[in-house]
């Protein structure tokens, strides 16, 4: 009965699983570590998972999950293209993907996750047999160190702070990508999430905005007023103007007065 219960307690999907004794202390020690820990049977279903686990990965109950969960069917993985790399731990090997990043709303497309104000979780994973005496992988496990949750609104808002003092510049979506700790590809996909554009259409936006506000000053010539935005008054920049506004420069200095 005291087996019984302490394999329900760690999670373990079939608690008769006598083979699994022998990880017990392992598994014990599993749950005080803050690291999200799972472990897996060959076949990739999930027979462990520990508290952090649950709690930084959202999932909502051990019940939801063990037994259920299998790593080489899950679509998120595929998608990313690591299932064979995974599978290498079944030869024995200790296998470190770097930089996986998942969508949360993902996450919850596919799992029994909890609903949370997450876009992105970033981390880096190890997974490494575990074998029993002969040498022989029976399980493997999978330890995630989490380099990034991202909510989203501190990064997108810093973004936007950083066009808007740099927007005479030529657009440079790596360097705003670097201004707020993100790579260019996490950047961009969370920018347009968030504000429903790219952070070029964004910028692009801004300057439209401010030319609007410079041509309002009569005593700049049209010309001008672009030169001041650091902008060629030409005819693609005019056309741009118009697609954006409504009406040409001239036009709208006219309407604004």
């Amino acid at each position: 009965m005291s087996s019984h219960v302490d394999n329900t307690r760690n999670g373990i999907a079939d608690p008769s699983m006598q083979q699994f004794e022998k990880y017990e202390l392992c598994v014990k020690l599993f749950d005080l570590i803050p690291y999200p820990i799972q472990i897996f049977s060959l076949d990739g279903t999930a027979r462990m998972i520990n508290d952090a686990a649950l709690e930084m990965i959202g999932i909502k109950s051990r019940e939801c999950h063990i037994g259920r969960y299998n790593v080489f069917e899950d679509p998120i993985v595929h998608k990313l293209g690591v299932t064979d790399q995974i599978r290498q731990v079944l030869t024995g090997k200790t296998v470190y993907l770097t930089d996986f990043t998942v969508s949360y709303e993902d996450m919850m497309r596919y799992f029994d996750v909890r609903e949370r104000d997450l876009k992105i979780i970033n981390s880096d994973i190890t997974c490494f047999p575990l074998a029993n005496s002969d040498g022989r992988v029976e399980y493997f496990a999978a330890i995630f160190i989490f380099k990034n949750v991202y909510a989203g609104k501190e990064e997108i808002g810093r973004a936007k702070q950083y066009i808007k003092t740099h927007w005479k510049e030529p657009f440079d979506a790596d360097k705003i990508a670097k201004a707020v700790y993100l790579s260019k590809s996490h950047f961009t996909k969370l920018f347009k999430s968030h504000t429903g554009v790219t952070p070029y259409e964004y910028y692009i936006n801004y300057k439209i905005s401010k030319l609007k506000e410079i041509l309002l000053d009569t005593n700049l010539s049209i010309a001008q007023v672009f030169a001041a935005c650091n902008m060629n008054y030409n005819g693609y920049s005019a056309k741009l103007f118009k697609e954006k506004v409504g009406v040409t420069p001239s036009a709208y200095r006219k309407i604004s007065k």
